[in-house]
């Protein structure tokens, strides 16, 4: 298959004020990142005084999602370091990367700086159906436990009929479930999608990549650390059950953790995601790393 890299302007589309440009993305960054030097302070001290306040009592909605089956409670991350965090496995990356590795890259482009990845951007208006799903991606350090805030964390997978966008035949010229972005103070990213399929030899699981910050990241520039999240089978079998999910069931019974030929080695131990919510309401998936 031929792909262009640049793929957006192939049609001669004119590109919109929402997609100025990969410089008009960087700006952006680099505008905010001057916005939080002028209220630095401001959140240094509220940070400071949220860290001595007691612990708050659970609220009834916690506790409620806390008792979901299929459910946990999801850890509130701190930016202080907190001691040496296992380093999170290094992984494949896979056929479908969409970061110049292997073809096209989506990265270059115009639009992939963004937390809901759910639509396509550029040319093509396509949009991914399925649960609704939030990713919650914490960076650390492995030798601190530090909060790495700033890098760039690009994050893709597999749609509800377990196509990838940019390479599965009909997908080619759609670039949903793939986005770039910024770690906050806490080094947590977030990403607005929909629960990825199981399809055939894989356990249900996203891939990321690590880069030091979103620059080298749009640039395709050194990646720190390429790896994957594990979706838990309990979660799985519930959103499976629900329709559109209907290959899903016939291939996640045909594989586990520990026949899959990435996380089989430790179960994936270090990569099954924290869930928390219901099909009815949309889950949250959340994972700290260390890297």
């Amino acid at each position: 298959m031929t792909t262009d890299p640049r793929w957006i302007d192939e049609h001669g589309n004119e590109i919109d004020e929402d997609h100025r440009g990969l410089v008009y993305d960087i700006r952006t960054l680099v505008d905010r990142r001057r916005a939080l030097g002028i209220f630095g302070g401001i959140g240094l001290t509220s940070l400071l005084a949220a860290c001595a306040a007691p612990e708050a009592e659970p609220s009834a909605s916690a506790a409620a999602t806390a008792t979901t089956p299929g459910a946990t409670a999801t850890p509130t991350p701190s930016a202080a370091a907190s001691g040496p965090v296992t380093e999170v496995p290094d992984e494949t990356g896979g056929p479908y990367p969409g970061d110049g590795s292997n073809g096209v890259n989506v990265l270059d482009d115009s639009g992939i700086v963004r937390s809901d990845i759910r639509s396509s951007f550029g040319s093509s208006t396509a949009v991914a159906e399925g649960v609704p799903l939030t990713i919650e991606l914490t960076v650390r350090d492995a030798a601190t436990g530090s909060a790495l805030v700033g890098a760039g964390v690009y994050l893709w997978h597999c749609d509800r009929d377990g196509g990838y966008s940019l390479y599965s035949d009909g997908l080619e010229n759609v670039n949903y479930l793939r986005g770039v972005q910024e770690t906050d103070a806490m080094g947590t990213v977030r990403f607005t999608s929909i629960y990825p399929a199981c399809y055939t030899g894989r356990w249900p699981h996203i891939h990321f990549e690590v880069y030091s910050d979103v620059a080298n990241a749009v640039a395709s520039g050194p990646i720190v650390k390429t790896s994957q999240i594990a979706l838990p089978e309990e979660v799985n079998a519930q959103v499976y059950a629900t329709s559109g999910y209907e290959q899903s069931v016939r291939n996640v019974a045909q594989v586990s953790l520990a026949s899959d030929n990435v996380f089989g080695d430790d179960g994936g131990i270090h990569q099954i995601a924290s869930m928390s919510g219901s099909v009815a309401s949309g889950y949250t998936a959340a994972l700290t790393i260390g890297v």
